[in-house]
């Protein structure tokens, strides 16, 4: 029997975790494979509350986060650290995932060893190199080297398509998040306790509409991070609404809304949650409020409204479908476009019911087949 094949999979946030554990767990019960698990811990308490859900114990933890960290100093150590595991592992194919800097490095460190890169939610593109500022730049480094693109929507691979990548590089295979989704939601059906620390927020807000609010893009910070700070004072002010915000241990998200929300009976800011908590977020409110990226994609999965607080998406195909809404940072036009979902129930049921574009829960099997099949060890 053929040795099977040594893939390191290399990720180092919360976000990058939840999407790539399930490639992880396909690839752990294939025989063609030896997957080798490599975490920078870009993000370290948020990134081990996936690891610890999803089962995954990494072979490598850099454990590089550092406060107040520059980009180019994370990214130098990024290189050097990832390049000696690459040294030492020896794998045939290294996998990334999105647009962090972990991702960039290491495809960079695998760049200059020639090993095969395989991306995992390739293509997403917002054309405009400072929004989402640097992951616009990290996405299009990563497609430059990649030898596999695995997109998720026909968009994405478009993009990939007008860069000049060759077709039989780029595959659609939805986004794993969509896996992750369903697999957390089985686990919560069966254990409901996993999710269980919301309850007394939910007895709380008992008879309020939810309004979950993400924020952390470092594009909005100072003035737009201060807009929506206000917008969310503004949307409080009704009686009928209660908002719940996990808020990120970046600093220059948690001053800000700190000072401008603490102490509204209405608004709850709590601390991150683990993935079990965060779906059952999705699932109880009414419409979410964000700037992060995979949110566009999971909370459509529950038939939630998305508005994006972002001048820009590199995720259009939410937009187009009906199922997210571009409102920027303007105070003003946030809480419009959210009263309008909350007091016009035909608007609100046409975003509701709109068609999630972003998959069907089996992008990992079709991940993991394909880099078999790019390998030449076929089942």
């Amino acid at each position: 029997m053929t040795n099977p094949a040594k893939i390191l999979i290399v990720f180092g946030t919360r976000p990058e975790a939840i999407k790539l554990f399930p490639v992880i767990r396909a690839l752990e019960v294939d025989p063609r494979f030896r997957p080798v698990v490599c975490v920078s811990a870009q993000h370290r308490q948020m990134l081990d509350q996936v690891l610890e859900i999803a089962g995954i114990v990494p072979d490598h933890d850099l454990n590089l986060m550092q406060p107040g960290q520059t980009l180019d100093s994370l990214t130098a150590l990024l290189l050097t650290r990832l390049g000696a595991v690459m040294d030492a592992a020896q794998p045939e194919r290294v996998i990334v995932q999105g647009d962090t800097a972990t991702a960039m490095a290491g495809a960079l460190a695998a760049y200059y060893r020639k090993i095969p890169v395989d991306h995992v939610e390739a293509g997403l593109r917002s054309g405009n190199i400072y929004h989402p500022w640097p992951e616009e730049v990290n996405r299009k480094i990563i497609g430059s080297i990649a030898s596999l693109h695995f997109a998720p929507t026909a968009v994405a691979a478009g993009k990939l398509l007008a860069e000049q990548v060759p077709a039989d590089r780029v595959h659609v295979t939805g986004n794993t998040v969509i896996d992750a989704l369903k697999w957390v939601q089985t686990r919560i059906v069966a254990k409901p306790a996993l999710a269980g620390d919301l309850a007394d927020l939910e007895r709380l807000f008992a008879g309020r509409r939810i309004i979950g609010v993400t924020s952390h893009r470092r594009e909005n910070f100072g003035e737009g991070m201060a807009n929506i700070a206000q917008a969310i004072r503004q949307i409080a002010v009704r009686q009928d609404v209660a908002v719940i915000f996990p808020v990120h241990l970046n600093p220059n998200v948690r001053a800000v809304m700190n000072q401008a929300l603490g102490g509204l009976s209405n608004v709850a800011l709590i601390e991150p949650l683990d993935y079990p908590h965060f779906v059952r977020l999705l699932s109880i409110a009414e419409i979410m409020l964000t700037d992060s990226g995979g949110v566009q994609e999971e909370a459509p999965a529950l038939g939630k409204p998305v508005l994006v607080m972002r001048e820009t998406t590199e995720r259009p195909e939410g937009v187009s479908a009906g199922t997210a809404r571009l409102v920027g940072t303007d105070a003003t036009r946030i809480v419009t476009e959210l009263f309008n979902l909350l007091d016009d129930k035909a608007a609100y049921e046409a975003m509701a019911r709109a068609h999630n574009p972003f998959g069907d829960g089996q992008s990992a099997g079709r991940i993991v087949e394909l880099i078999g099949n790019e390998i030449g060890h076929k089942a």
